[in-house]
Formats: C-alpha cells, structure tokens, sequence
C-alpha cells in the first residue's frame, strides 16, 4: 500500500483535494486499498480551507510516504520555516514530490524546483520565475514531471496529475477506467483541452490497438486500409469488419479523428502555420483540414485558434 500525504495549511484551495478522488476510485476499480491518503499540516488538528470547512489533519512527523503533494492556494502562498523544511526534507525521503497549482511556491521556496522545468497557473508564472529565476519555467504545459518531482498547473490540473501518477503505477487500463468513473479524460494533450479520439475508441484486441497506433504514429501517410490491416495482421477484409466490430467506426471515419484530435492540439498551441498543420496530420491541405473541423466542431480551425489564446489570456 502506498501512502499518499497532502500538505495542507489555512485557507487551502479546497479545489486542490479533487485530485484525492483518482486515488480513490484507483482503490476502487482494483477493489483493494493500494492508497491510502493522509491530510497533514505543521501542528495537525483542523484546518480551515478556502471556504472556512474545516479538514482534520495529522502532524507533520515520521510518517514513511510514497508521495508528498503540495495543495494549492487561492492566491500566492509561501510557506513558513517549518513547511518549507518539511517539504525539503520530504525530496529524498519519497519516491514523488508534487504541487498543485499555487503550491509549486512552497517547493521553490524551498529550492527544490531550482534547475528543473516547473509548472503553475498561468497567473502567476511570471511571479514564480521572477521570485525564483532558476526554475524552467514552462507555464502552458498542464503538468511537469522532472525526475521525482512533479508540478501541475491550476486547480483542475491537480487531477490531471493524480491520474498520471496512478497510470505510472497500476498501468494504463486502471488510469482510464478511474477516468471514466470520474467523467474525465484520462490524459490531458499539451496545455489545452484534449479531443481524445483514442479513448472514445478503445478497442479490444491488440491488433486493432496496434493499427491505431501506427495510425497516430504516421499520420502523414495515406493511412489506407491495406496499411492499417498490414500493422495489424490481417486481411483488409477482416481487419475492416473487426474494427468496426470493436469500435463501432469505419476505418476511414476513425483515422479522420486522429488526425482532427492532433491537428486541434497543434492549432490550440498556436505556433504553426495553418498549412503546416494540415501538412503534418495528414489532411494535405488546409481546405480539406477546413472541412473537417467544421463538421466535427462546428468551427473552421482559425476560430479554434482564437478560443485558445482567449482562454489563457483570461
């Protein structure tokens, strides 16, 4: 059983204990304890959270974890002497070292993030780098994992991070199925929402999966049924009746989304050329990649484009 520690203090973010529920659902879907979660704080009892509920918590002690995370705060937060040397001392006694959100100050305080890449929210990476210029700071990405310590970026971000950490220990069937029980997709592409054509999918059998992901590998190639059917061993003919039997699409229709999934992450980053996009997912030109978003979206990629950078300049 691993032991799973949350740092908190008053006036947490209460939104930063939504990444609890994959370490629940985890124990869950394995139908055994493998988490075990504790609340701590530096003189324990209970803590008033960001909405005055009160969380009781253990003292700061010997507790042996696996995993120390950091919660977030509504604002920026610096920890105090005793947290700061909690939070540094928990670096070489755990196996992860995380922070949600606003709780990546606590670990630069404490010199942990000095020379590694680090996330947060948006609203205050410019604060964290400029408080702390050692860190690589890298403020689009939803999280960061640099060697044993990880960082996520705003609150919702914190669940990303759980799920990746349960993926990385129970494989990658637990990590969707506790996905979907939550309502959320398992993995988060780059720094804006996902479009998760795979996870819609899910086939069944290892050759259907091998040809999806020789799809995803080679988009820029014509991706034919005779390719795909040669990645998966199999005729055209019973590949073609195979798939459409465990995932309920057409070849054709299900390469059409990978590519959509692909070329909106590229657009949503917002730093190629349309025709390069269109280029390098496979659609061959940017009318075709037109046509495609807006029978899938409803929108033509500029106005994607649009909605992204809107969304990180809120």
């Amino acid at each position: 059983m691993q032991h799973v520690g949350f740092l908190l203090y008053p006036g947490f973010q209460i939104m930063s204990l939504a990444a609890v529920s994959a370490f629940e659902f985890a124990n869950i879907e394995l139908e055994e304890k493998v988490y075990e979660v504790h609340y701590l704080s530096e003189h324990g009892g209970p803590i008033a959270n960001s909405l005055g509920m009160a969380m009781e918590t253990e003292a700061f002690g010997d507790l042996a974890l696996d995993t120390l995370i950091v919660a977030g705060a509504p604002g920026i937060r610096l920890p105090n002497a005793a947290e700061t040397d909690f939070v540094r001392a928990a670096l070489p006694a755990t196996r992860r070292l995380a922070s949600i959100c606003t709780g990546a100050f606590f670990l630069a305080e404490a010199g942990i993030l000095d020379g590694r890449r680090a996330t947060t929210h948006w609203y205050v990476s410019r604060e964290l780098q400029s408080r702390y210029p050692k860190i690589k700071m890298e403020e689009d990405r939803i999280f960061i994992i640099d060697g044993s310590v990880w960082t996520s970026a705003g609150m919702t971000a914190g669940l990303d991070l759980a799920l990746a950490m349960v993926e990385k220990d129970q494989g990658i069937e637990v990590a969707r199925a506790v996905a979907r029980m939550l309502v959320v997709y398992h993995r988060r592409a780059g720094g804006q929402s996902q479009f998760s054509a795979l996870l819609e999918l899910e086939p069944k059998s290892d050759r259907i999966q091998k040809a999806l992901a020789h799809a995803r590998s080679n988009l820029k190639s014509a991706l034919s049924v005779e390719e795909l059917a040669e990645a998966a061993h199999l005729s055209p003919r019973q590949f073609s009746r195979a798939f459409r039997a465990e995932t309920g699409q057409s070849p054709a229709k299900a390469v059409e989304n990978l590519r959509l999934e692909a070329a909106r992450l590229m657009m949503e980053q917002g730093r190629h050329p349309i025709d390069v996009v269109a280029r390098e997912t496979g659609f061959a030109d940017r009318e075709r990649m037109r046509r495609a978003f807006l029978r899938a979206f409803g929108q033509p990629p500029q106005a994607i484009r649009r909605a992204a950078l809107q969304e990180l300049q809120m």
